[in-house]
């Protein structure tokens, strides 16, 4: 097979990515230097290597521990626990910066027609894990789309156990139905989770 068919393929891959963005990366891979290339040839060959997942909330992070720097931090809230669907949406919500607790990352969101997985036993394990040092209330940081709120109709299922012992929020509507976390912008963020609303 041609080798930038075979790049551009692999790139197609990835998730969002089409095939004529896929082409486009080959192209500018190779109109790179050849030390840039290598430099970007040695980053995705390591990070396998250098970054881990964390056993606490099971963000993927830098360092050779078994937890993240967010888990380990004690200044951090143990009463607030923020479920979010992926990396990317904790990441958008730290840059909010106005959210002081903890999180764990569900991995994925379940689709009405039944695809898509969540963590759910790591989740429940979480859970009573943070009960422990005083878990109060658990935010649902989840996208305002069906699939988002599918997903959050299954955690409040895996969650009634422990309604008696914590509250049950989610976030305002500061963002609009149909909007990914990952994709909005700090101040969004911040207003949702002001108006976060108990469930």
């Amino acid at each position: 097979m041609d080798r930038i068919e075979e790049l551009a393929q692999a790139f197609a891959r990835l998730p969002g990515i089409g095939p004529r963005q896929a082409k486009r990366f080959v192209y500018h891979l190779l109109s790179l230097p050849e030390a840039e290339r290598a430099k970007f040839s040695k980053l995705i060959a390591s990070i396998g290597s250098d970054v881990r997942q964390c056993s606490e909330c099971m963000r993927f992070a830098n360092g050779s521990g078994a937890t993240c720097s967010s888990c380990t931090d004690t200044a951090r809230d143990n009463a607030l626990l923020m479920l979010v669907e992926k990396d990317q949406d904790l990441s958008a919500v730290e840059r909010a910066g106005n959210y002081k607790g903890r999180y764990f990352v569900l991995g994925g969101v379940l689709t009405l027609s039944g695809k898509g997985a969540i963590r759910e036993k790591e989740l429940t394990k979480a859970i009573e894990k943070r009960l422990k040092k005083g878990l109060k209330e658990i935010v649902l940081a989840l996208s305002a789309t069906s699939e988002g709120e599918h997903t959050a109709d299954r955690v409040r299922d895996l969650l009634s156990p422990f309604r008696t012992k914590i509250k049950i929020s989610a976030l305002g509507r500061g963002l609009a139905t149909g909007s990914e976390l990952e994709y909005s912008d700090a101040e969004t963020i911040r207003a949702a989770l002001e108006s976060r609303k108990e469930m």
